[in-house]
């Protein structure tokens, strides 16, 4: 199966359509189990950056920094690049 189009369902055979199935099922499973430990080391990392700031707001530094309200502002204002160009 080409990743571009769907295949002709007509055309094909029952033994066919049922591998199809199969394949794409193994790799919506890969997709989830990828997704999930992505969001477990999101969850990671938020937590450490929160843990980080508390520690550093206790110590006196300011929460949010003029660079925050900066990237804040790019994003409400529609100027941010697709995730794909950032590195670019």
């Amino acid at each position: 199966m080409e990743d571009q189009t769907f295949p002709d369902v007509g055309s094909m055979s029952n033994q066919e359509l049922k591998d199809l199935i199969a394949e794409l099922t193994d790799q919506e499973h890969e997709v989830s189990f990828r997704r999930r430990l992505l969001h477990g080391k999101i969850d990671i990392l938020r937590a450490e950056l929160v843990s980080r700031l508390r520690t550093g707001h206790e110590a006196g530094d300011a929460l949010i920094t003029g660079d925050d309200v900066e990237e804040l502002s790019r994003i409400l204002a529609g100027r941010v690049q697709p995730p794909d160009q950032e590195d670019a």
